[in-house]
């Protein structure tokens, strides 16, 4: 019997949602306490400026000169889900590979442009390490630190898959969550074939209502890009994001945020290393964890009944339902959290 195709537009937020307000949300990795007051009351001053069209050119030479690239290669997008759309629909590609478990907005997007889509499926038992992908591969699609899985793949395996002829695209949604950002490519201009880099505001500081993101890449996709998107495609309130965020200020929080959540990490991953028949693969290096745990979809229904939304793994191709995906939080949550888990378990 074939399996049931993955719901490719299921999202954590869904998780949450379904079962009402009130729950303790694990089920999305946005930072919780954001965004942070300062950020609020920059993009409140922005209110006034509504009346004008929207002028790009402040936050692209913020976001250019905090990755030391030309203004030419940088484009803002509605949150990064938009450059994943644009790119299906301006890259020509005859072999397209997607690397998974990772997002599947980018595969839904190219599903939805008419494009065939090949699955290179990472396994659990390897770690979710980096592969080789089909070499007639023309376009290929990752992300870094990958979600759900949580694994950084080292940037020399990744540069490995550039190439002549070939589009790569790498979603680091969730770099600036990772201190010094290691292993990025954000700043790399030098590879062969065409390297893209995403990127996102929305995790560390809090604003995926807001849709401000970008992509990083060779001038002439980058304008090739851009031309395919409908005029002033990104807010006023959402460029001031991008400009103050990409600031020596904010980029200085982040980075403490990211050592700070890699102690929280730390500690869920101790105390799920302790739960009896909970398993994990590969080593956890964003805001998020993923386990495999018998009996899975129960214990997320459970687990709302205490009070947790946690996001199911079973939408991510190459995983099914035993995978549950955690966001870290502090400490605290994190007790109340495996307290949860252990009360839902011996109860089953």
């Amino acid at each position: 019997m074939t399996a049931p195709e993955p719901d490719l537009r299921h999202h954590g937020d869904a998780e949450v949602r379904a079962a009402g307000r009130g729950l303790v949300d694990l089920a999305v990795n946005v930072r919780t306490g954001t965004p942070p007051a300062w950020l609020r009351e920059h993009l409140a001053a922005t209110l006034g400026d509504l009346a004008a069209y929207p002028d790009q050119s402040a936050a692209r030479a913020a976001v250019a000169a905090r990755h030391g690239r030309p203004v030419g290669e940088v484009l803002l997008t509605s949150g990064a889900a938009e450059a994943f759309v644009l790119l299906a629909r301006v890259v020509t590609a005859r072999h397209i590979a997607v690397v998974h478990p990772q997002f599947t907005e980018p595969e839904a997007a190219l599903r939805d442009a008419g494009h065939r889509v090949h699955r290179v499926l990472l396994t659990a038992e390897d770690g979710f390490r980096l592969g080789a992908v089909p070499e007639e591969a023309d376009l290929v699609v990752l992300g870094n630190p990958t979600n759900p899985t949580s694994v950084l793949h080292p940037a020399e395996t990744v540069t490995a898959l550039a190439r002549p002829g070939r589009t790569l695209v790498v979603d680091e949604a969730f770099m600036d969550t990772v201190p010094g950002e290691r292993e990025s490519l954000a700043s790399a201009r030098d590879l062969p074939g065409q390297v893209v880099v995403l990127r996102s505001l929305t995790k560390t500081w809090g604003l995926a209502g807001l849709r401000i993101g970008y992509a990083l890449g060779p001038a002439p996709l980058i304008a090739a890009l851009g031309a395919a998107q409908p005029l002033w495609p990104v807010s006023t309130p959402a460029l001031a994001a991008a400009e103050i965020c990409s600031g020596p200020a904010a980029l200085a929080e982040a980075e403490q945020a990211a050592a700070e959540l890699a102690l929280w990490r730390a500690y869920l991953v101790k105390g799920l290393t302790a739960v009896p028949g909970l398993r994990m693969y590969g080593e956890a290096a964003a805001s998020f964890v993923l386990v495999r745990l018998p009996g899975a979809a129960a214990v997320r229904e459970r687990l709302r009944e205490h009070g947790f939304a946690v996001r199911r793994g079973d939408t991510f191709p190459g995983l099914g339902e035993d995978w549950l995906r955690i966001a870290v939080r502090g400490e605290e949550t994190t007790d109340r959290f495996l307290n949860a888990l252990e009360t839902v378990l011996s109860s089953t």
